[in-house]
């Protein structure tokens, strides 16, 4: 990698408080020109070269037989440890800055990163809430998504659910078929506004760990790229898990926290703050 893409990584993106109150209010917020394109052209096909590596079995399984989930995408998580150029692009404290002013911390920890790439012909992405895999003391959690490409309605971006963060809708469902189907009627019956727009190259959206959300298939003969980095308060505490999904990402992603301490595990560094 260049110098020049280096440091754009980790030059300030400034936000304006009403940038921050719409986030606190809407759940989610799409920023443009977060990312150059320069920038994306650099890093993803790395990014894209680990994801292939790690994900070869799965995109080999036709998709009449995969379930629901699989067709959605593939997901390869923790890319930041299998690459330095990976680790660089997670690690991007321009990206980490604007979770921790979003969220109104004093920092952020990363929870994990991951590739979600939705191949031609993938499938759509339940609705669903992030946080309900996570074993966190409080709901300042925040995921970066990523696209390493323009990405149209067409490709399947993000649909959110708008305000949904402040409802009590689909916290203890894991994204499936009947998660689909719930919170599709909850959405409804509830009158939130379902917000879907394409992205333009170098849009990054933000959106708390409680906003539902789903995507379209994609559509077209070229993959859905996308990348994110999942910040959490760098003062969050581990929660008694209420799941087997949340006793599974604890073992996985914070191994050697205790249930009532700061997620301080290796795997959960401080990405902008004190100590970063």
């Amino acid at each position: 990698m260049t110098v020049a893409a280096e440091v754009s990584l980790d030059t300030p993106y400034p936000l304006t408080d009403e940038q921050k109150t719409r986030f606190r209010e809407d759940g989610y917020i799409k920023l443009k020109g977060v990312l150059t394109p320069e920038l994306l052209e650099a890093y993803a096909p790395e990014i894209t070269r680990l994801t292939m590596e790690a994900a070869a079995e799965m995109a080999g399984v036709p998709m009449e037989e995969r379930s629901t989930y699989s067709k959605a995408f593939l997901q390869v998580g923790n890319l930041w440890e299998r690459s330095d150029v990976a680790r660089t692009f997670s690690f991007s404290k321009r990206l980490a800055r604007i979770a921790t002013e979003l969220l109104g911390t004093r920092g952020v920890r990363m929870w994990h990163d991951q590739a979600l790439y939705k191949e031609p012909a993938g499938g759509f992405t339940p609705w669903h809430a992030d946080q309900q895999y996570w074993p966190m003391a409080t709901s300042l959690s925040v995921t970066a998504w990523i696209p390493l490409q323009a990405t149209p309605i067409e490709m399947g971006p993000l649909c959110f659910g708008k305000g949904s963060h402040l409802k009590n809708i689909g916290r203890d469902i894991e994204i499936s078929d009947e998660s689909e189907q719930m919170i599709r009627d909850a959405v409804k019956q509830s009158g939130i506004l379902e917000v879907q727009e394409p992205y333009e190259a170098g849009e990054v959206s933000f959106h708390y760990g409680w906003t539902l959300h789903r995507a379209g298939p994609n559509t077209t003969d070229q993959p859905r790229k996308v990348h994110t980095v999942i910040y959490m308060d760098m003062d969050m505490a581990l929660a008694e898990p209420r799941n087997a999904n949340q006793q599974n990402d604890w073992d996985t992603w914070t191994p050697s926290s205790k249930v009532g301490e700061v997620m301080a595990d290796p795997r959960n560094p401080v990405l902008y703050g004190p100590g970063a």
